[in-house]
Parts: C-alpha cells; sequence; structure tokens
C-alpha cells in the first residue's frame, strides 16, 4: 500500500498519536487513554503496520554522544538522472550515510551523513562520494544544531 492512502478512523489517529511520541509507552497505558482493551490497541497497531502506516520501530541514537560530532546534508548532482539507482546502490555502501532522498530543485540527491569531524567529512567526500561514477559535484552544509524534530501532528 506504499504511496496509497490508508483507511483509518479516529481511534487509529489517537494511537498514532500517542505511539508517535513515545515508542516505549505500554499498550496497557495507550488502552487507558484511549479508552478500549489492551487487545484492540494489539489488533490496530498490528493492522496499521500490516497497512505500512507505521514503519519500523527502535531508539533514537544521539550520534554526538558516539563521536560522531559533524552532521551534514549534502546535495548532489549526477551526470544523468537515470544514474539514480546505481548511485543510490554506492551511497547504500558508505555507513555514515543515513538518509537519501531523490529530489527536484537543484540537486539530484540530498544525504544525510555523519562524520566524527570535518577531517573524516572530507574524506567521505573527496574519497568516497565524489569518486563514485556519475557524480557531477556536491555541495555540503554543516548542521549547526537541529531545533525541531518531530512527526506531523494527528
Amino acid at each position: 500500500m506504499k504511496g496509497a492512502e490508508c483507511k483509518i478512523d479516529n481511534l487509529d489517529l489517537k494511537i498514532l498519536s500517542i505511539i508517535s511520541k513515545d515508542a516505549r509507552v505500554p499498550f496497557r497505558n495507550v488502552a487507558e487513554l484511549c479508552g478500549v482493551s489492551r487487545a484492540a490497541i494489539h489488533m490496530r497497531v498490528q493492522h496499521m503496520i500490516d497497512m505500512g502506516v507505521i514503519v519500523g520501530s527502535g531508539y533514537e541514537v544521539d550520534m554526538k554522544r558516539l563521536g560522531f560530532s559533524t552532521c551534514t546534508y549534502v546535495g548532489i548532482n549526477f551526470e544523468k538522472g537515470s544514474m539514480y539507482r546505481d548511485i543510490v546502490k554506492q551511497l547504500e555502501d558508505i555507513p555514515e550515510v543515513v538518509e537519501c532522498s531523490y529530489t527536484t530543485g537543484p540537486y539530484s540527491v540530498m544525504i544525510k551523513m555523519y562524520a566524527r569531524d570535518n577531517e573524516q567529512l572530507m574524506e567521505l567526500l573527496n574519497g568516497k562520494i565524489q569518486k563514485i561514477p556519475g557524480v557531477v559535484s556536491t555541495e555540503t552544509m554543516i548542521v549547526l544544531d537541529n531545533s525541531i524534530k518531530r512527526n506531523l501532528p494527528l
């Protein structure tokens, strides 16, 4: 159902609102807040997983605390747009690249990546990304601070 709008009701929206703020909240608490049984919450959440509304689960990791002090967004231009899939496959092999989006505007793709410092960033850019066949140019924007990070309110 990727890309298709899924049919969800107000109870589903309330559940999503609660668990998107804290994925570790016990279903017992969600059930109490929604006024339904724990079994109903389990069924609803599983249904939303099956529909592709809820994707993934996990913990958010503070990369700075692990020594990756430089977060960047890099705009990458390709020789030809048709090279997208081949270039993305090579970007996937660079563990420091954590996001890649095919975009409109001045870049073929925008990636988000982490580096331990500016020296490693330069090595990633010059030694890996710019050496990928079909990559014409890059423009790097270093993140100074993350002011807002959230899901859409439901």
